[in-house]
């Protein structure tokens, strides 16, 4: 029986909606909160080239969450990964960790090589993973309450009136 990472089969569905998650090769770095800004333009980069829709997302110092819908007719998220990945990693300035494994293949990545994608089957599945998206950041202890946290669409989320400002937070 072949290991379950070789066996694995992604679902690629035209116009699908997927959750994300990628994560930092070292989970110590907090590379990811510390260059949010060449992050997120690798992102809109990205995005402006291959268009998707961003349903939600969250960045972690080590890992980050995102839910994407792509247009009709396309199922191209891996490649979409592939280059949002690569790009962010070139703006990296050469003092960023590489793992001894890496260096010793003579990898520059400061990616796990693969990351973990769920189709999204109906409003019900969406609305968890926008939750746990927006959750993330307390979960990890990085905030008190969703809304302290900068990273993430939360705060968009409050402004169009789906979550209150208070959603996630201490009890009162």
């Amino acid at each position: 029986m072949q290991p379950f990472r070789r066996s694995y089969r992604r679902l690629y569905i035209p116009g699908g909606s997927y959750f994300f998650t990628l994560v930092l090769e070292d989970r110590r770095q907090d590379t990811l909160t510390r260059h949010f800004t060449a992050l997120r333009q690798a992102l809109l980069y990205e995005k402006q080239r291959h268009p998707f829709t961003l349903l939600a997302w969250v960045v972690l110092p080590d890992h980050l969450h995102m839910l994407w819908r792509l247009p009709a007719g396309d199922d191209d998220y891996s490649n979409r990964i592939r280059r949002f990945k690569a790009n962010f990693s070139r703006q990296l300035t050469s003092n960023e960790t590489i793992s001894r494994s890496r260096q010793n293949k003579a990898e520059r990545s400061i990616w796990q090589r693969r990351f973990w994608e769920h189709l999204l089957r109906d409003d019900q599945d969406l609305r968890r993973h926008i939750d746990y998206v927006h959750y993330n950041p307390i979960k990890h202890g990085h905030a008190e309450r969703a809304g302290d946290w900068q990273h993430s669409s939360f705060r968009y989320f409050v402004e169009h009136g789906v979550y209150p400002a208070d959603w996630a937070g201490p009890a009162q």
